[in-house]
């Protein structure tokens, strides 16, 4: 599925990544709930803090 982002950014007050829509809708990941519910490695989390600061839409 494919998204017309209007905008994406990591709101550290909530620890969510929060993708803005062109029609309005806003979609928010829990950073923290999905890393909780993954078997990761501390290589994999440096990945993804990296991922959320520098890409959050990777």
């Amino acid at each position: 599925m494919k998204y017309d982002e209007r905008a994406c950014h990591f709101n550290m007050d909530t620890g969510c990544v929060e993708l803005l829509l062109r029609d309005g809708r806003m979609i928010s990941i829990d950073c923290t709930g999905v890393e909780d519910e993954l078997d990761v490695t501390m290589a994999q989390r440096t990945e993804l803090d990296y991922l959320i600061y520098n890409d959050p839409l990777g």
